[in-house]
């Protein structure tokens, strides 16, 4: 039987947080909540970017998903921001003007 996010709750592993006096939150075993947003998150990406791209390596990968992140932050609207982009929900940030190529 293996146990989910055990090795977040082992001793050493608490230890080291709390000599760093970082605070621990955990709110429960198996929540729906725990993973729905990254999850989320990463099915955009998927469908976005991944899935439309034929990478020839690793770090071009990274690079295409790293500008992807970008453009999601600060120019892609959410609905579920009211049409804002997180930069501008989150940190009152405007959103870049656009730059014809």
């Amino acid at each position: 039987m293996r146990r989910q996010g055990s090795q977040f709750t082992s001793p050493d592993f608490i230890k080291v947080l709390a000599s760093r006096q970082i605070k621990i939150s955990m709110d429960g075993k198996g929540a729906w909540r725990d993973n729905v947003f990254v999850k989320r998150l990463w099915r955009t990406i998927k469908y976005e970017e991944v899935y439309l791209h034929a990478y020839a390596s690793v770090p071009e990968a990274r690079a295409s998903i790293g500008r992807h992140l970008g453009f999601y932050n600060s120019r892609r609207p959410h609905w579920s921001l009211d049409g804002n982009t997180p930069d501008q929900a989150y940190f009152n940030q405007p959103m870049p003007d656009v730059v014809a190529a």
